[in-house]
């Protein structure tokens, strides 16, 4: 085929967050839809993307080198976009260090991916290239996101809002994202009805603050409505999973809709990021750690099986050994199913960057590993009560002769694996008996050993 008459391609890398995913599954739909197609290999590609991470240093390092590597190969016929959140938090620095950007799109101008394309590449044709930047709101307040056919797997996210109006002082987010825009409802849901029509079995619910949803059209408490309409409206989902709840916003409301809700799974991710009073205040958290305790405590009352994830960080400003303690001993009285922990990042331009009394890097990663030892043996024991019990599990991968698949106690990419003797279809479900368990993984085994294909083997616990 002819350079002339061959399709045009694009390379698309997404870093950070699942919400990242969705913006970039967002603009992949868009050039679909151009007569672009996808391509895995950069060097063949007409159009090279990053949808950039600015969250912490370590994610703006990430994207500057990976945008620095493709700018390196980059032919002069290929241009180079830098989307997402650093290039709006920070599009000055990616213009400094990355000469070979041609395009700029922000987090909230995702959907004009396909003209900026265009724009760039008739420029290249016309050797008249002038970088282009479409940066902070579009023109049209109103538009929503596009349902998106691309589907990875059997699992999908599914995003309800964008920004985000908590006050948290260590974060950048607001500074970039802007405000909390909740998505339409029945936008939502016409998205969540495209995503499984086209293999989704499994969506996973997503936003900077899931259950802020609706509290910027006056509709406080819509998250639990929301939810039930998506569970009831949308054919042949079988698993609906929530993320990102905010303490003091997980109403009576949403929890009584998950435990009556069978596609609702009774798992739940609520970043704490601490437990200790003083400390939550310093970040501008809920610091009530008695109303975070009833809130849990209605939880697993209402869901006896609930799998409770949250997300902390250690070595905050001003943090004592004192406050430290008190982290230790909410982990250990609460017992999360899972925990994740971080090293308090200062951010430019955030309230705790220059704070005072900042925590030693020494220090700061001597009490994450204290934390995450004191987490490690209740992770375990959690999951030593799986044993035993039949769990449907969502194969979606394999290795070294076993199957890796997730029960509903597991989110995607953060939480663990289910592992199963053999090879088994991606995208199946299957109900598995646990047979045994580590400090993140569980091992099972089919309820009708037929379904498996090729040897089995023992898995051998470590």
């Amino acid at each position: 085929m002819s350079r002339k008459t061959r399709q045009s391609s694009y390379y698309l890398l997404t870093l950070g967050c699942p919400k990242n995913q969705v913006d970039s599954d967002g603009m992949a739909s868009l050039l679909d839809e151009q007569g672009y197609r996808l391509t895995d290999n950069p060097r063949w590609a007409d159009v090279l993307i990053v949808n950039t991470c600015g969250f912490l240093e370590a994610s703006k390092e990430e994207s500057i080198a990976a945008l620095q590597e493709l700018s390196s190969r980059k032919s002069k016929n290929q241009v180079l976009v830098a989307a997402g959140c650093l290039a709006e938090r920070n599009s000055q620095e990616i213009v400094q260090r990355v000469r070979g950007v041609d395009g700029l799109l922000g987090t909230n101008r995702w959907m004009d991916i396909a003209p900026l394309v265009e724009n760039l590449r008739s420029a290249r044709r016309g050797r008249g290239f002038e970088r282009i930047a479409l940066l902070g709101e579009p023109e049209s307040q109103n538009a929503e996101p596009t349902p998106r056919n691309p589907v990875q797997g059997a699992s999908a996210y599914l995003k309800i809002s964008d920004g985000c109006n908590a006050p948290c002082t260590f974060c950048s987010i607001p500074s970039f994202k802007g405000k909390l825009r909740s998505h339409d409802f029945e936008a939502v849901i016409a998205e969540a009805q495209a995503l499984t029509a086209a293999g989704a079995k499994e969506l996973i619910v997503v936003a900077q603050d899931t259950t802020d949803y609706g509290r910027d059209r006056g509709e406080a408490n819509s998250l639990a409505r929301l939810l039930a309409a998506i569970a009831h409206r949308t054919n042949d989902l079988r698993w609906l999973r929530l993320m990102y709840a905010y303490p003091g916003h997980v109403t009576n409301e949403l929890i009584e809709t998950m435990a009556a809700t069978p596609q609702i799974l009774p798992y739940l991710d609520i970043p704490l990021q601490h437990g200790h009073p003083a400390t939550l205040r310093r970040m501008h958290r809920p610091s009530n750690v008695d109303m975070v305790r009833r809130s849990l405590e209605s939880l697993r009352e209402a869901m006896p099986d609930i799998a409770l994830r949250t997300t902390f960080i250690v070595g905050f400003p001003g943090e004592t050994e004192e406050e430290f303690q008190g982290l230790l001993d909410f982990v250990q009285d609460i017992r999360f199913d899972k925990v994740g922990a971080f090293t308090f990042s200062p951010e430019p331009g955030t309230p705790a960057a220059t704070l005072p009394d900042q925590v030693e890097d020494e220090v700061k990663q001597e009490r994450w590993e204290r934390l995450m030892a004191a987490q490690q043996p209740i992770s375990l024991q959690r999951n030593q009560a799986q044993i035993g019990k039949s769990l449907t599990v969502l194969v979606e991968g394999h290795g070294d002769g076993l199957s890796l698949a997730r029960s509903y106690r597991d989110a995607p990419e953060i939480d663990g694996f289910v592992l199963l003797a053999g090879i088994h279809p991606m995208g199946e479900m299957m109900d598995v008996n646990i047979t045994g368990a580590m400090e993140y993984d569980l091992v099972g085994e089919p309820v009708r050993a037929e379904a498996s294909i090729g040897a089995v083997t023992q898995i051998a616990l470590v």
